[in-house]
């Protein structure tokens, strides 16, 4: 898509002004993807949550994230993948994780499965209170929900931040600390 001068212009001042994010100027931005599902696919059951009292009838494996065109400045990167209609409306969180190392560019298959190892990063605390990822499983004959993955850019040193931070305690924390964000919305229903 070419600019004018003049939209460039326009562009340009909002940026100087502080209104926008400098990297929202690239032409290609900051980018979330997963070779897992597409944006807004329905997520494979290997990625929904198993066992437990609710009878979850997947296999708990985390999908494998990329991303690429990160703000120039990040110094590290958070996950959070939320539910907002889980909890019969009160949202779900799903898992949290931050201090991603400012060279990563993905997270494996699995990786947030089990506690974090090699420090691929430092594990939140999800719905359940575990660092780890919790899969979907929303109640038998819902409507597919929306299970957003949302990658933040931090200026924040990957080892700023204890362990152990809630969704909405890593938010707080993160306030005037975030250089973009990207996000990836996967769906998933039971029947």
């Amino acid at each position: 898509m070419k600019m004018t001068m003049k939209k460039m212009l326009a562009v340009s001042m909002v940026a100087a002004c502080g209104l926008m994010p400098v990297a929202a100027l690239s032409s290609e931005g900051f980018a979330l993807t997963s070779p897992a599902f597409a944006d807004n696919d329905i997520l494979s059951s290997k990625h929904a949550g198993k066992g437990g009292p609710r009878n979850c009838d997947g296999e708990n494996i985390s999908p494998a994230l990329e991303w690429s065109n990160a703000p120039e400045a990040t110094q590290s990167f958070a996950v959070v993948v939320h539910d907002a209609v889980g909890g019969h409306g009160l949202g779900i969180t799903h898992w949290v994780a931050y201090g991603i190392s400012p060279q990563a560019s993905s997270l494996a298959e699995g990786v947030a499965s089990s506690p974090a190892v090699d420090n691929a990063y430092i594990g939140g605390t999800n719905v359940i209170k575990q660092p780890t990822y919790l899969g979907p499983c929303p109640d038998v004959g819902d409507v597919p929900h929306h299970y957003e993955f949302v990658l933040i850019a931090t200026d924040l040193a990957p080892d700023a931040l204890a362990p152990g931070l809630t969704r909405d305690a890593l938010f707080e924390a993160l306030a005037g600390h975030t250089l973009g964000a990207t996000s990836l919305v996967g769906r998933y229903a039971r029947h």
